[in-house]
């Protein structure tokens, strides 16, 4: 109990919120080519240092508690401690996608707010390496990273980019392992299936999906996303009849890729219960559209089980309707980017809003590899999760308030 009482000494004898406030403005005062404001910004930093050195005299080891008064809350920083008291690690990897998580295109603007990026470049300057884990592609991911973070940082070897929902990683100062593409491991039966739903996601679409969607994705993740502001009933109701169409193309595409005789149509049938089955937000879809038919998966054809083992199809509500590659996800891209970067024993912070985050967090935890975080807006299988396990949420567009949680935790671990 000791380490609690010494937090309660802390935020009870001192004023942790004005060291906070110090600090804050220190670390984010703007280049400004002004001698009022760099006054400004000098008297600051100087009151900071005094209000710093006063904690670092009360207490051993003083900067440890230091730091964590100008980074956490009182109520984070006891966070922290409890984490830290069930875990008994620190964090030695950040696992983070970028949008509706970092950034929001409610809250921020749809750009990474200047506190979460200096967080990330306190927890890389620890010796924390990063992992950013997104669909979007490497091209725009590189871009705005640097632009944050510097390409110092983004090119010093201890951060990675999972692009493209898993189908690549990016490493860089790693040499020949600075690029691996995941999708080189594919078989030809996976890729003629998806050749096939690519081909045909709005040429041969309902035309109401034709004209009411548009196609996002790779070679390997076939999204259809709405012609309508995300999250109207407009959204929701092409989201859903695109669904069921998704289930149809790819239902057909693997009774054409395989080598059986196997009917289109039956093909179809099996794919709705067997991905209603797996996702009770898919089975309510089809059943609003009249389109679910239960069926015993007992005597799916085994052709079809293996096919359907290896795709993914998600549901977000009035958002996306996808099918994707089970083999290029973002877990097997962390799991590669790990590698690159050297994190044999990982305990990761990850942080995500969708499905597809939610993989790496179940596999954190399966593997007693980290913790999980997400914002309060997240799809409700991560809000599931991460309230089951140790309530990280925090609210749009504030993704640094939790990285200063997990950065005290980084603090109180030095105690130890």
């Amino acid at each position: 109990m000791e380490r609690y009482d010494l937090l309660y000494r802390l935020y009870d004898e001192f004023d942790t919120e004005a060291v906070r406030e110090y600090q804050e403005f220190v670390d984010l005062f703007p280049a400004v080519d002004s001698r009022v404001a760099l006054e400004h910004w000098q008297d600051a930093s100087e009151e900071l240092d005094t209000r710093k050195s006063e904690i670092r005299d009360s207490f051993v080891p003083g900067e440890t508690f230091a730091e964590v008064a100008a980074h956490a809350t009182r109520d984070q920083a006891f966070t922290a401690l409890d984490l830290l008291s069930t875990y008994d690690r620190a964090i030695n990897v950040l696992v983070l996608d970028v949008d509706e998580t970092l950034r929001s295109a409610g809250n921020t603007d749809n750009e990474i707010p200047r506190d979460t990026l200096h967080r990330l470049t306190e927890f890389y300057e620890s010796g924390v390496p990063i992992v950013i884990c997104t669909g979007q592609t490497l091209e725009n991911v590189k871009g705005f990273m640097i632009q944050g973070l510097g390409s110092e940082v983004v090119h010093s070897g201890d951060v990675s980019i999972v692009y493209e929902s898993g189908n690549g990683v990016f490493t860089p100062g790693h040499g020949a392992e600075t690029k691996r593409l995941l999708y080189e491991g594919l078989d030809e039966f996976v890729r003629e299936v998806f050749d096939d739903v690519r081909a045909r996601a709005l040429t041969e679409a309902p035309e109401a999906v034709r004209h009411g969607c548009h196609l996002q994705g790779n070679e390997f993740n076939v999204t259809l996303k709405p012609n309508y502001e995300t999250g109207s009933e407009r959204a929701r109701e092409i989201i859903d009849t695109a669904l069921v169409y998704q289930l149809h193309l790819l239902g057909t595409a693997v009774a054409r890729a395989a080598d059986a005789d196997l009917d289109e149509e039956a093909a179809v049938r099996w794919a709705r219960a067997y991905y209603a089955d797996a996702d009770p937000e898919i089975r309510g879809v089809l059943e609003r559209e009249g389109e679910y038919e239960a069926r015993d998966l007992g005597e799916l054809p085994e052709v079809l089980a293996e096919a359907f083992d290896r795709v993914d199809v998600a549901y977000y509500e009035a958002d996306a309707a996808e099918i994707s590659s089970l083999e290029l996800n973002k877990v097997a891209g962390v799991e590669a980017a790990l590698e690159v970067l050297g994190v044999d024993d990982p305990f990761a912070l990850v942080m995500g809003d969708s499905k597809t985050d939610l993989r790496v967090m179940r596999w954190a935890e399966e593997n007693h590899a980290g913790i999980a975080a997400a914002p309060n807006h997240a799809s409700s299988d991560v809000l599931e999760h991460v309230l089951s396990t140790d309530e990280l949420v925090f609210d749009r567009g504030k993704s640094a308030e939790l990285l200063g949680t997990a950065y005290a935790m980084n603090c109180l671990a030095s105690l130890d």
